[in-house]
């Protein structure tokens, strides 16, 4: 996949509730799920080169595009927009189960990662990675948690401010403020 259209990809998947907001009563249900299936497929079918590309997880990119098939496949055949909430919840269900998971393997998903960078992170850098993992297993937690309510309570509007715009900023702060952390361990490190 080109860089390009990598970009484009990951900017419709990210842009996905505010483009099922926007087809509301525009769009039929089944045609926003057959876009979820056709981003599904295109990403798997360009499996191999995006990770030769970015040195990605596999794992991350087989989780997102089994999510977006079973939300797909539920939204075609429910037939029912609201089906259509529920992306932004599985997505976070499974990425705090491919984090906890990683937790008990030798490496966390974060120190994988960070290994791609650092390949000889030492013994501090690894328990660092772990606590990094666990605090993104808490980040997915609580926010699958407000995606479900926005998914089930929620108005439509506040679903989509929500899963397309806030989860995001909350998303960068997070990841803004593990790096200013990384720094700080760092030199207290050297």
């Amino acid at each position: 996949m080109s860089r390009l259209l990598s970009w484009a990809f990951v900017a419709v998947v990210g842009a996905y509730p505010l483009l099922v907001y926007f087809s509301l009563g525009h769009v039929p249900p089944s045609y926003m799920a057959v876009v979820l299936l056709l981003l599904a497929g295109l990403r798997l079918l360009f499996l191999r080169q995006t990770l030769h590309q970015t040195k990605g997880d596999p794992l991350l990119l087989l989780a997102s595009v089994l999510v977006m098939a079973v939300v797909g496949i539920y939204a075609l055949l429910s037939r029912d927009a609201q089906s259509l909430r529920f992306y932004p919840v599985v997505m976070n269900a499974a990425m705090l189960l491919l984090f906890a998971w990683s937790l008990r393997q030798p490496q966390s998903l974060i120190e994988r990662f960070a290994r791609l960078f650092e390949p000889d992170l030492p013994e501090a850098g690894v328990r660092y990675t772990r606590w990094v993992t666990r605090v993104w297993c808490l980040f997915f937690l609580i926010n699958g948690s407000i995606a479900m309510w926005t998914a089930l309570a929620a108005s439509w509007s506040t679903w989509a401010l929500y899963n397309g715009f806030i989860a995001y900023v909350l998303m960068a702060v997070l990841l803004g403020g593990e790096y200013l952390v990384r720094v700080r361990v760092r030199r207290s490190l050297s």
